[in-house]
C-alpha cells in the first residue's frame, strides 16, 4: 500500500494499476465492464480462490474465474449443493440439514427426515431449486464467534450445525453463507448469487450414517451434479449412463466371472473365467518384477499383535485389522504385507554390497471395511497386493524410486493407461517419526519427479502414517480418475525393527525402506479394467480367446479338429456343440465379449480354411488357421491393446 492508500493491482497480462485499499473482487471487474464482471464467478487473489465479494486490502495479482474455466467447477457444485439443501428446507420445512461437500463431479447433501426421500420427489426438489436460481438471491459471507454461531442454529433447530460447532476450538471465527432465508456453515467461496449457478441435475438418493458411523443416525443423502452449462450437463449424463453400462458388478455376473454371497461379505468368489483373467494380470505384473530385478518372498497371513504394534499398524490402523487368539496369544490377520518383509531382511546379516535387496508379494491381506462402503470389487475385505519393498541406502533412493517410475508407467501402458496424474503427499496429523525425517523424505521424493520432468500435484497431509508417497491416478475409457499405484519413502519402519547394514566404513547403518504397489488391489484393478473395456478384454486378458462354432453338425468333426490344434499352441478356445441357429451362436460369442469366432460351414470344411469374425469388427474373411492363430498368439505375445 502506497501512501495515498492504494494498493498495486496486477493482472494476468502483467498490466499493473493503482486501485483503493478495500475494493472488492467483484468492483475490480467492473472497472474492467460491467458485462465482464457478469460472466465471473470467483476469483483468484495472490493463487487463493475467494469471493467476488472479498475485499483486497493489500497488493496482489487478481485472477477472475468464469463459469467454464476448471477452477470454477468445485465451486459450482459446492454452491448447487446449498442451493439443493434451501430447496428441501422450503418444501419439507420439518427436515434437519447436516453435511453437503462437493465430490468429483459432483455433490450430496445428508438430511434427516422422517421417511427417507424417494427418486420420486427428486423432480420437486430440482424444481424448486429452478426457482431459488431465478430469485437471483445474493449470496453472503459472514464470520461470526462461536457462541453466535451455536445460538442462531440452535434457534434454527439444526442440532447437527451445533454439534459441529461445538466440536470446533474455543473462540475460532466460524463462516457461514447466507442466501435469503437459508444459511449454512462453509469456508467457501461461493458465486455471488443463486442466478449464476450452471445447469444442474439431481441423480439419485441412497442411505447415510451420520459421520459414516453406523451407530448413529441413517441420514437420506441426495446426489447430483452441475455443469457450466446444459452442453457439459447433458455430457457428463451420457458418460454416467456409458458407465451404468459398464458397470462391473453387472458385467461380472452376467458373464459369470465372479461372484458375490452373504457367506463372505464383500469377499469376491472368482469363478473360472474370472480368475483367469485375475491370474493373467498377475502373471504379467510377476514377469515385470522379475525384469526389474525383485525376488518373490511369501510371508504368512496372521502374525503377533505385538508384531503389529511394533510396527505401528496396531496404533494407527487397528480399526481396520481382524484379530484372533491363538494359545493365549494375541494375532492379527495381516492387513499390509511390509512388516513381513522386515522380518524377512533382518534374517540374515547384511552388508552396503547386498544393497538394493528388492522383494515383491503377491501377498493377501484382510481390511475391516464397513458395510456401507464396500462396492463390488472395488472396495472389498480382502484383496491381493502387487506389494514390493525395496531396502536400500539413502545414496540409492533416486535411482530405485527411478526404476519403480520406469515400471508404472510401462505397466500402465501394457494395460492401456497412457494418461497419468501424479500427487505427492506429505505428512499427515497421525503419524510416526521426527519432522526431521519427514522434510528429509518429502525433499527425497519432490527431487526424483522434478528430475524426470514429471509434472505432479503437491498434496499436504495425506501421506501414510510411516513417510511422504507418490500416488499415480490413471484415466479410463469414460475420463474418470483412479487411485492405483503408490511410492512410499520410509525411514521409520526399519529403525523399529532394528534393521540394518555393515557399511564401507565397517558401521552399522539402517537401510532407507521404499513401499510400492502399482496395480494395488488386483481385484480393484480387474474391475477398473472390465469397466475401461467394458469387458471387451484385450486378447491376451480376455479368459476365452476364441469360440469355435460350427454351423451343423456335420461340420463337428473340422470345428473339433480346430479347437484341439488351438488348444495344443495355447490358445484358450471354447467350443458351440450346442443344435442352435448360426445366428444364435453368433450373438451368444458377442455377448460373452469373446474376441475372435471362428465360424466353419461346407466351405470351410472343403477348403480346410476359418471363417473369422472378431469382436466389435465383424468379418475378416476366410483364412488359414495357421496365419490367424499365429496373429492371435503374436496378439498375446505382444499383449497388443485394442480400442475400448
Amino acid at each position: 500500500m502506497n501512501a495515498n492508500g492504494n494498493i498495486q493491482i496486477t493482472y494476468p497480462d502483467g498490466k499493473v494499476e493503482a486501485k483503493p485499499s478495500g475494493i472488492r473482487a467483484s468492483e475490480i471487474a467492473q472497472a474492467i465492464s460491467s458485462q465482464f464482471e457478469q460472466q465471473l464467478i470467483a476469483a483468484k487473489v495472490n493463487d487463493k480462490l475467494v469471493d467476488l465479494n472479498t475485499a483486497v486490502t493489500e497488493d496482489a495479482t487478481i485472477v477472475f474465474i468464469k463459469r467454464t474455466d476448471e477452477a470454477a467447477h468445485d465451486i459450482l457444485l459446492h454452491s448447487t449443493s446449498h442451493i439443493m439443501a434451501q430447496a428441501v428446507k422450503r418444501l419439507y420445512p420439518e427436515v434437519k440439514v447436516t453435511i453437503g461437500p462437493s465430490i468429483e463431479n459432483g455433490f450430496y447433501y445428508d438430511f434427516d427426515i422422517e421417511t427417507p426421500f424417494s427418486d420420486e420427489q427428486l423432480e420437486a426438489i430440482e424444481g424448486e431449486m429452478g426457482k431459488i436460481v431465478d430469485e437471483d438471491l445474493p449470496i453472503k459471507r459472514l464470520e461470526i464467534s462461536r457462541e453466535e454461531a451455536i445460538k442462531r442454529f440452535e434457534a434454527m433447530g439444526e442440532s447437527y450445525k451445533v454439534e459441529i460447532i461445538s466440536g470446533l476450538p474455543e473462540g475460532e471465527v466460524i463462516s457461514a453463507y447466507e442466501q435469503g432465508e437459508f444459511i449454512d456453515l462453509c469456508r467457501g467461496p461461493h458465486i455471488p448469487s443463486t442466478k449464476r449457478a450452471g445447469a444442474f441435475k439431481l441423480l439419485s438418493v441412497a442411505g447415510a450414517y451420520w459421520r459414516g458411523d453406523e451407530k448413529n443416525q441413517m441420514l437420506s443423502r441426495i446426489y447430483g451434479t452441475a455443469f457450466a452449462d446444459k452442453k457439459a450437463l447433458k455430457q457428463y449424463l451420457n458418460l454416467l449412463e456409458e458407465a451404468k453400462k459398464r458397470d462391473h458388478r453387472r458385467l461380472g455376473r452376467e458373464l459369470g466371472w465372479f461372484s458375490f454371497h452373504n457367506d463372505a461379505p464383500a469377499n469376491a468368489f472368482f469363478h473360472a473365467k474370472g480368475t483367469t483373467i485375475y491370474n493373467s494380470i498377475l502373471e504379467y505384473v510377476r514377469g515385470s518384477n522379475t525384469a526389474h530385478h525383485y525376488e518373490e518372498v511369501n510371508t504368512p497371513l496372521i502374525m503377533s499383535a505385538e508384531m503389529w504394534k511394533q510396527s505401528g499398524h496396531y496404533d494407527n490402523y487397528r480399526e481396520n485389522m481382524y484379530f484372533t487368539k491363538i494359545d493365549d496369544r494375541d494375532f492379527a490377520v495381516k492387513p499390509m504385507n511390509c512388516p513381513g518383509h522386515t522380518l524377512v531382511y533382518g534374517d540374515a546379516p547384511r552388508s552396503y554390497r547386498d544393497l538394493p535387496i528388492k522383494m515383491s508379494e503377491f501377498g493377501r491381506v484382510h481390511r475391516h471395511e464397513k458395510s456401507g462402503v464396500t462396492h463390488g470389487l472395488f472396495r472389498v475385505r480382502t484383496f491381493i497386493q502387487d506389494d514390493a519393498h525395496v531396502f536400500c541406502t539413502e545414496e540409492q533412493i533416486q535411482e530405485q524410486v527411478d526404476d519403480i517410475l520406469n515400471q508404472v508407467y510401462e505397466v500402465y501402458s501394457v494395460f492401456g493407461f497412457d494418461n497419468v496424474h501424479v500427487e505427492l503427499s506429505t505428512r499427515p496429523e497421525k503419524s510416526i517419526g521426527t519432522q526431521e525425517v519427514w522434510d528429509k523424505s518429502e525433499a527425497a521424493l519432490a527431487d526424483v519427479l522434478k528430475s524426470r520432468g514429471i509434472v505432479f500435484q503437491l498434496n499436504p497431509g495425506d501421506g501414510a502414517f510411516y513417510g511422504p508417497k507418490i500416488d499415480f491416478h490413471i484415466k479410463d475409457s469414460l475420463n474418470r480418475s483412479w487411485q492405483c499405484g503408490t511410492v512410499q519413502l520410509d525411514f521409520s519402519m526399519p529403525h523399529r525393527f532394528g534393521l540394518s547394514y555393515t557399511g564401507e566404513d565397517g558401521l552399522d547403518h539402517e537401510p532407507v525402506m521404499i513401499h510400492r504397489a502399482i496395480v494395488g488391489s488386483l481385484e480393484r484393478f480387474m474391475g477398473i479394467l472390465i469397466e475401461h473395456y467394458a469387458a471387451r478384454m484385450p486378447v491376451w486378458l480376455a479368459p476365452v480367446q476364441v469360440k469355435v462354432i460350427p454351423i451343423a453338425d456335420r461340420h463337428e468333426d473340422y470345428a473339433r479338429q480346430v479347437f484341439d490344434a488351438l488348444r495344443t499352441m495355447g490358445i484358450r478356445v471354447e467350443g458351440n456343440w450346442k443344435n442352435e441357429k448360426i445366428g444364435q451362436k453368433i450373438r451368444q460369442a458377442e455377448l460373452e465379449k469373446v474376441p475372435y469366432m471362428f465360424i466353419l460351414g461346407d466351405r470351410e470344411v472343403e477348403e480346410k480354411k476359418i471363417s473369422v469374425r472378431r469382436h466389435g469388427s465383424g468379418d475378416m474373411g476366410s483364412l488359414d488357421l495357421h496365419e490367424v492363430s499365429e496373429r492371435i498368439l503374436a496378439e498375446i505375445r505382444e499383449r497388443a491393446d485394442q480400442k475400448v
